[in-house]
């Protein structure tokens, strides 16, 4: 129903690609799954389960805080030419909002074919 690909650092453990069948959230797959690689892992002497990066309010987010996880902010330092701000390039700023409702109502044979070329000038 479902499987993660992980990785393994030091006294980590990164679940780093998961992948399930359409019925796996509704038998609980993915939680039965998480909590198994979590036993694991701390069988083998692994002490720190890193569930990733995920903005705040959104699914992967709330999913992960469910699990009991404190969110640990992640500093970036940035290199911005003088007069130049930081891009705001995601989906939670409102200047994209009609182009994300655009792209979600486009048949997907027609995103596959052009999200290629868009995602190359994003960013």
């Amino acid at each position: 129903m479902s499987s993660v690909l992980s990785f393994y650092f030091r006294d980590s453990v990164l679940p780093y690609y998961t992948g399930g069948a359409l019925e796996a959230r509704r038998i609980g797959a993915n939680d039965l799954m998480y909590w198994r690689l979590m036993r694991r892992a701390y069988s083998r002497g692994y002490r720190v389960f890193d569930f990733g990066r995920s903005k705040i309010d959104t699914g992967p987010f709330d999913f992960k805080k469910n699990w009991g996880f404190t969110p640990q902010p992640i500093t970036h330092a940035y290199y911005l030419p003088a007069g130049k701000q930081m891009p705001q390039n995601n989906p939670a700023n409102p200047k994209y909002a009609l182009l994300i409702k655009a792209w979600q109502r486009m048949p997907l044979s027609l995103a596959n074919l052009i999200g290629p070329y868009i995602i190359r000038g994003i960013g």
